[in-house]
């Protein structure tokens, strides 16, 4: 049976993308990773899974719109870099409230209704990866200490959920649903 793979993220803004793609670039030129880049810039709320083609994609389609039209924007601060230790460095997202709510309500809700269940991000540590995978350990145990004392600060407001489609080669920005609940902005 054929299947489409999906996940669910926020995406940042271009201008925040470009800078974001910037230091991925850093890590290809100086440690030989790569892999970050098959994906746009993200902080996943809903890891990677497998939606059969026979299901047909309007129902989650429709199901992911009616689940933003009840969320309202989110501020989204991204501050200096943090490390999962040896294979990955990514760009710090400091938790606050409503994006800790938003990934568990998220979850929640692809498990009930699609019983697509993750039990990984139940422990949700939200950020965005700029080197993973391709990233040997001598590469990180050189590299973590350059950028643990880097400092990098960026806001955004969140303003939709972004679901993102594997092409075979990449992850690419299949479909975005705006968060329309004005009653629960937060624009601070």
């Amino acid at each position: 049976m054929n299947s489409h793979r999906f996940f669910i993220a926020l995406v940042p803004p271009p201008k925040i993308q470009a800078s974001v793609n910037e230091i991925k670039r850093y890590f290809k030129q100086h440690y030989a990773s790569r892999k970050a880049f098959n994906s746009p810039p993200h902080i996943t709320l809903q890891a990677p899974f497998e939606w059969p083609s026979d299901r047909g994609l309007d129902e989650l389609i429709e199901g992911l719109k009616w689940f933003a039209l009840k969320r309202g924007k989110i501020a989204i601060a991204l501050r200096n870099f943090g490390a999962f230790p040896p294979k990955v460095i990514y760009v710090d997202v400091v938790q606050n409230p409503e994006l800790m709510v938003l990934q568990k309500d998220l979850a929640t809700f692809i498990e009930n209704r699609y019983g697509i269940a993750d039990h990984r991000y139940r422990n949700f540590c939200p950020h965005m990866t700029v080197a993973f995978r391709d990233l040997t350990k001598t590469a990180f145990h050189q590299a973590w200490p350059e950028f643990q004392q880097k400092t990098l600060t960026f806001n955004f407001t969140a303003q939709q959920l972004t679901l993102l489609r594997h092409d075979g080669q990449r992850w690419q920005t299949y479909q975005n649903y705006s968060f329309e609940n004005s009653t629960s902005t937060n624009d601070s």
